[in-house]
């Protein structure tokens, strides 16, 4: 029997390669490919791809360190997101995913049981960067590491969590009504008269837009005493306006903030900040902190330290007094220039770490005098001086 000669076998070859390219190319291209949600995946595709997600996600997360996870204010902060940019889609305690992600390809899973599966740093790596092919995003503001871990500390504290303790993290004194709350991005708390809850201690109803922000705020503004959320009370409708309007621009990075102000227009903008500039401010007043000594020395306290550094500045480094700008002399201000007596220690830590870095913290045209002089604290500082602040009384 005489064997095909090698040179035909190619041809051969090549042209059934051909054929199966031209095949290839043209079923896509005469539209024969199924795309519809409706038709789910095959058995195999769905294998494959989770299995591939799966593997990227372990071997991308690798080096990622999680910080402490533990803190209420984390876990407290990444609840506020979680009800309304993840429950949603994927339910929430007392709630399985509602029907219309339900019809998704594939399907958002419900996850209280699923989250053991996951290491806390891969479950940073998905929140952060999102998943293709699935309705999974990447976080708003890829510069907030801080952000995402307080969604991570939620999710490992989500499968312990029954309806009445998630709401009370979620929603806080608005925990009561929140079943109900409809028509608004995380809800609007009414009673059953449809009446707006009052602000204590003000009188003036809550607006409807304000609503969200109450959640994590409180309705009096003061922050719900968790350390995780900044007061607003007795800010300047100028500042709070201002701050509203780079979250929804995109200016002033926050994957939090940012889609919250962006579902406000101008008017319900200047309604919130109205609003809780009206609030008192006045609340628990820590207790003064006693005063530094004459000269800086090794053993000097954090909190020493920071009030020096809030009251004398380094004049050697190009660090004015924090209190020029942010008081806690009760003088009049330029009102962009937040009163930050006060406010918790891990908010106000925070934002000094985000000034440090050059961008992303922006808000008002004074944003570069910030950069300034954040840059030039050392870690310790920052934290001293977030201490100095948290420790002093609100003014009224």
């Amino acid at each position: 029997m005489k064997l095909p000669r090698l040179d035909n076998v190619l041809k051969a070859v090549g042209a059934l390669a051909l054929v199966g390219a031209i095949v290839a190319a043209a079923v896509p291209l005469l539209g024969l490919v199924s795309i519809t949600a409706s038709s789910g995946h095959w058995a195999i595709t769905d294998v494959v791809l989770h299995g591939a997600m799966r593997r990227a996600v372990a071997t991308q997360s690798l080096g990622i360190e999680p910080p402490p996870l533990s803190d209420i204010a984390m876990i407290a902060e990444g609840a506020g997101h979680f009800e309304i940019g993840c429950a949603p889609c994927h339910g929430r305690p007392g709630a399985a995913p509602p029907p219309i992600p339900e019809g998704m390809t594939p399907p958002p899973p419900y996850l209280p049981p699923r989250i053991e599966e996951w290491k806390p740093r891969e479950l940073f790596f998905i929140v952060k960067h999102g998943v293709k092919f699935t309705g999974m995003p990447a976080w708003a503001a890829q510069r907030r590491d801080d952000e995402v871990w307080s969604v991570v500390a939620f999710l490992l504290a989500l499968p312990e969590l029954d309806p009445e303790s998630y709401l009370q993290l979620a929603y806080g004194e608005l925990a009561d009504s929140a079943p109900a709350l409809t028509g608004f991005p995380g809800g609007i708390s009414r009673d059953a008269t449809g009446a707006e809850p009052a602000a204590p201690d003000a009188g003036a109803a809550l607006p409807a837009e304000a609503a969200v922000c109450a959640r994590c705020h409180g309705i009096d503004g003061r922050g719900r005493g968790l350390g995780a959320f900044p007061r607003l009370a007795g800010f300047p409708g100028e500042y709070l306006h201002a701050t509203l309007e780079s979250y929804a621009s995109g200016i002033r990075d926050s994957g939090i903030m940012e889609p919250v102000a962006a579902s406000l227009d101008a008017e319900s903008m200047r309604r919130v900040a109205a609003y809780y500039a009206e609030q008192p401010a006045a609340g628990a007043a820590p207790a003064e902190p006693a005063a530094p000594p004459a000269a800086r020395r090794e053993d000097e306290g954090p909190l020493a330290l920071g009030r020096r550094i809030a009251t004398e500045g380094f004049a050697l480094r190009g660090v004015a007094p924090c209190a020029y700008c942010h008081g806690p002399d009760p003088v009049a201000r330029n009102p962009l220039f937040p009163d930050l007596a006060g406010q918790p220690q891990r908010y106000l830590a925070r934002q000094l770490e985000q000034w440090t870095r050059g961008g992303g913290r922006g808000g008002t045209e004074y944003a570069e005098v910030m950069y300034e002089a954040a840059r030039r604290l050392e870690p310790d500082e920052i934290d001293a001086v977030a201490q100095y602040y948290a420790s002093l009384p609100t003014q009224p």
